[in-house]
């Protein structure tokens, strides 16, 4: 288990990172909505015998958001899946030095590249006020869409943040 080290404190990644936990602090209920949806439609499928499309895509959309949202938080709060077999055997200078090429060179990148590459798809489904393809479904397909690239935003967003935290930590 990674240990927490003391965070030097920088009002700019701080509010940041304040704004990422309270969204992902809001969202996570979204978990708790995607389950009670999913017992709510096995019981009508299974008991009943008529399941409802909307529950369907309303399940998938709500774990979209969490997931998405849920990527950002884990950044600012240490909690992704990380390298720690070769971590955890460096020193710290080296853990900081790791830290921020793995940002920089692919973290960075890789959520710029997708938040840049989503604005044109969200567009579309908004100039075309896209909705679900099901007679029953979902009238906003353009709504899910657009959490891509706000949780990409708030991605970089929260790597900027650990990208400057630990170049001070660096400094120190």
């Amino acid at each position: 288990m990674k240990k927490k080290e003391n965070k030097i404190p920088n009002r700019f990644s701080d509010r940041i990172d304040a704004v990422v936990k309270s969204i992902g602090h809001v969202l996570m209920w979204a978990n708790c909505i995607v389950i009670f949806l999913i017992i709510l439609q096995v019981v009508l499928r299974y008991g009943f015998g008529h399941g409802l499309i909307i529950l369907e895509e309303l399940q998938w959309h709500f774990y979209a958001v969490a997931f998405m949202f849920g990527i950002s938080y884990a950044v600012v709060t240490d909690s992704h899946v990380g390298m720690d077999l070769v971590y955890d055997r460096l020193p710290k200078k080296w853990q900081h030095r790791l830290n921020i090429l793995g940002i920089i060179f692919l973290l960075l990148p890789f959520a710029g590249l997708l938040c840049y590459q989503s604005l044109e798809f969200v567009h579309e489904s908004w100039r075309l006020n896209e909705r679900s393809v099901a007679p029953q479904g979902l009238p906003w397909r353009w709504a899910i869409k657009s959490v891509i690239t706000l949780s990409f935003a708030m991605v970089v967003a929260a790597s900027v943040s650990k990208l400057i935290r630990t170049f001070s930590v660096l400094r120190r």
